[in-house]
């Protein structure tokens, strides 16, 4: 008799610098859980996660970039988390079909929230995509003022990186890149804010990048050596991925 295995995985483009897998598999060893396995899979184009699910025995997925937000019209159904933020990082695989949910939210706000200081009250966040839409619904709903900024602003809270100088930076004491830039192997690169702005960052700041490979990225050295505080992005990976197992085993609890 053929023993049932569960299937999960990571799509994205790049995957090959994931955590992702050695956290699960290291999870499911804890738990003494041998019927589990997790891939990484590399996607050219969020089409090709149609041929991806004819491979049998899936329960879960976790999405990271670039298809956050691409994912969306190939699901059955959206969770609440998901509705909310309009990105999805985590789908289940349930007897109602492929259902997104974001677990981004939660792997965020309770890594942030031993750093979060009362001056901490206007945030940029650098990016738009899934992540981004992730780390400004938390911090909105705590109350604070957030600018989005990218190359193609959209928006009147969302601008230019030329458009944010050193009084910019001075003025919002909390930064999170929500960029791959600066992710291995490229991990001498910083998002393209000016030499001024860049300077502009002090101790009263606090400076998070959601990149966790490298653990440090140059960003965070930068911000560190001008006396910031900083996270990288590995506790959000971790909280994160604990939610959306969380999420696959109440499902399979239901089938």
């Amino acid at each position: 008799m053929t023993e049932f295995r569960r299937r999960f995985g990571l799509i994205g483009h790049p995957v090959e610098h994931s955590w992702s897998a050695r956290f699960f598999e290291e999870k499911w060893a804890q738990l003494g859980i041998d019927n589990c396995d997790y891939g990484l899979h590399d996607l050219d184009a969020i089409e090709d996660v149609q041929t991806l699910w004819q491979m049998p025995g899936w329960a879960g997925m976790n999405v990271t970039l670039p298809y956050k937000k691409s994912i969306l019209p190939f699901l059955d159904g959206l969770a609440p988390s998901a509705e909310a933020v309009g990105a999805v990082n985590t789908v289940a695989f349930t007897s109602d079909g492929r259902i997104g949910h974001n677990t981004d939210t939660v792997g965020f706000k309770r890594s942030i929230a031993p750093f979060l200081e009362g001056h901490h009250q206007r945030a940029l966040i650098l990016g738009t995509g899934g992540a981004a839409a992730a780390v400004r619904s938390v911090l909105e709903g705590i109350g604070l003022d957030v600018f989005l900024v990218s190359r193609q602003p959209n928006g009147p809270q969302s601008v230019h990186y030329n458009d944010i100088g050193a009084e910019g930076v001075k003025a919002t004491p909390l930064l999170v890149n929500c960029t791959p830039v600066g992710m291995h192997p490229a991990v001498d690169q910083m998002p393209p804010l000016s030499d001024a702005a860049w300077r502009a960052i002090g101790p009263e700041h606090l400076v998070i990048d959601l990149v966790y490979n490298p653990a440090k990225t140059r960003l965070l050295q930068h911000a560190s050596e001008l006396g910031a505080r900083t996270l990288g992005g590995l506790s959000m990976l971790k909280l994160q991925a604990e939610a959306a197992w969380e999420i696959w085993e109440a499902t399979a609890a239901q089938l």
